[in-house]
């Protein structure tokens, strides 16, 4: 993984992120976005049209159907419930940024995410790429997407860990699932595999993930690597 830096309000963050390439885009079209995720490309928060080639990972709607696991996931998040906004949002809130810093700074640690970038990200369309928020309720979750006709990409979840249930997230995440595949998505992106603990984005049936090529539905190939990198 190569470091890079992250440009903010006030500083510059170090963070190390998986990517084999970058491109900037102009073309904001439906197609052009689409085509896009199709070669391994994410849309990034470094700045209007940034986007990185990486281990992507993603969900073929049409083969996803929820496993033993997913339900006894949903079994412990029982209550909560999906809403959509787009972005940028009009009701924007200063305690969802601090949320997420929160989130960020606890899960991944000190200056990844501030609370100044989430608002820019949520209300300024000329510097962010992200047009969804996906909203949780009964308990409170969030997460910044970018949504096409055809696929979403759920980017950036956050909650308040300190009262939130264990599986929260990944209760989210399972959600959004299926909130994608009855809203007739093709394809729910998930971020990318970098870290021996993003093993838990596998447990979805449809599964592919980008090897920097092509998309690949060998799910033991891709825990080797992703193994491999615990003892690296």
């Amino acid at each position: 993984m190569r470091p890079y830096q992250i440009p903010d309000t006030k500083y510059q963050i170090l963070m190390k992120y998986l990517h084999w390439d970058q491109k900037t885009i102009t073309d904001f079209s439906d197609t052009a976005v689409s085509e896009m995720y199709e070669k391994g490309y994410v849309f990034t928060r470094l700045g209007k049209g940034v986007m990185h080639q990486t281990r992507s990972v993603r969900i073929d709607l049409s083969k996803f159907e929820l496993s033993s696991e997913n339900r006894r996931i949903l079994k412990k998040v029982p209550g909560v419930m999906l809403s959509e906004r787009k972005a940028p949002v009009a009701d924007y809130d200063f305690r969802l940024g601090k949320m997420a810093k929160d989130f960020y700074d606890t899960k991944f640690g000190p200056g990844i995410m501030s609370a100044q970038k989430v608002k820019e990200m949520l209300t300024d369309a000329s510097k962010s790429n992200f047009n969804l928020m996906l909203d949780f309720s009964d308990p409170e979750g969030h997460a910044i997407c970018y949504a096409g006709p055809a696929m979403l990409h759920y980017s950036y979840p956050f909650y308040p860990l300190g009262s939130s249930p264990k599986d929260m997230g990944l209760g989210m995440m399972t959600k959004a699932a299926e909130w994608a595949r009855s809203s007739g998505k093709r394809h729910i992106y998930l971020g990318s595999l970098q870290r021996p603990s993003d093993t838990y984005k596998l447990q979805f049936s449809g599964l592919e993930w980008f090897d920097g090529k092509a998309w690949q539905t060998d799910l033991d190939a891709v825990k080797k690597i992703l193994s491999a990198l615990s003892t690296s």
